[in-house]
């Protein structure tokens, strides 16, 4: 197999697909495994801002990446890496090439890699018509990584395991302000971090409908993120001024809460110089899944 940068022969258009942004609105950290991973109970949910991908099908069962991203070699890239993993899986003959619209931050607890995965997987699956099940799909892209699960299926979640137990929630939809300190966190030094809590008491499941069951929780991650990151821990103290605040993930992105997108706006311009920000909506359905049932006819093209 041959990952390229260059252009090759190509014989349909490129087609847009999204890779959303997730929120954990709490993550708690309630044990450890043996393997050394660590168990989760977190909240998903998806916003309506991320990267975009374009991917077009080719007659040869080469990857193309055609936007690499500086400092992450191509055979490392989780675009790639999804690619070539459901190529290899179903024996597929056909190719891709593939350009990223990056607009999530690296090490940002969004979840942009494994949404990059996630939307491979389903846009690939549907043009190459693999046939594989969502189930399939997600059970692929959890050997990427943890996250890949929630974006394949497409829905908010309350998750267990390392992440990959879902099971559908509808929290609150409210417009977010989402700001990203001038950092960059390792999700793998977070969960080495010997000031991580692993022993959070474990909660039921359940609709977390309410602003009351989210604001009960908490991230177990920022309690130890801010205790080595000036950056994450000063923004934060400046937000909850104005608005329930937290830590997504492992950080370094944190988010507000506002009832109105003017809202948001309005604290977004009075933030200090320099911080990166957007406004979103949350969503409790991924647009992903959408855009995937409109190609259901593109599925069923002959490919030459």
């Amino acid at each position: 197999m041959t990952l390229l940068i260059d252009t090759p022969q190509h014989h349909l258009d490129f087609l847009s697909f999204p890779a959303p942004a997730k929120l954990n609105l709490f993550l708690h950290v309630v044990g450890q495994r043996e393997d050394g991973y660590h168990e989760l109970e977190t909240l998903f949910q998806f916003l309506d801002h991320g990267d975009t991908l374009d991917l077009k099908v080719t007659p040869t069962r080469d990857i193309v990446l055609l936007t690499p991203i500086a400092g992450v070699a191509a055979q490392d890239n989780l675009i790639v890496k999804a690619a070539l993993l459901l190529q290899q899986s179903t024996g597929c003959q056909f190719g891709a090439q593939i350009k990223i619209d990056k607009r999530l931050p690296m090490g940002g607890g969004l979840g942009g890699g494994s949404s990059n995965a996630a939307t491979v997987l389903l846009a690939l699956n549907a043009l190459w018509r693999t046939g594989l099940s969502k189930q399939q799909l997600a059970d692929l892209g959890l050997s990427l990584g943890a996250d890949v699960p929630v974006f394949i299926h497409g829905f908010a979640a309350f998750a267990q395991g390392v992440g990959e137990q879902l099971q559908p929630a509808s929290p609150p939809t409210p417009w977010y302000l989402v700001c990203r300190p001038n950092c960059s966190i390792s999700t793998q030094s977070v969960f080495q971090s010997r000031d991580l809590p692993r022993n959070s008491a474990r909660i039921s499941a359940g609709k977390f409908d309410t602003y009351n069951e989210i604001d009960r929780c908490h991230n177990d991650c920022q309690t130890m993120v801010i205790k080595h990151y000036s950056e994450v821990a000063n923004l934060l103290a400046c937000l909850l001024e104005y608005a329930p605040s937290r830590m997504t993930g492992t950080g370094a992105c944190v988010f507000s809460r506002f009832d109105s997108k003017t809202q948001a706006c309005h604290i977004q311009s009075l933030l200090p110089e320099g911080v990166e920000s957007f406004v979103a909506k949350g969503l409790n359905q991924s647009p992903l899944i959408t855009s995937i049932s409109a190609i259901s006819a593109i599925s069923a093209l002959n490919i030459r």
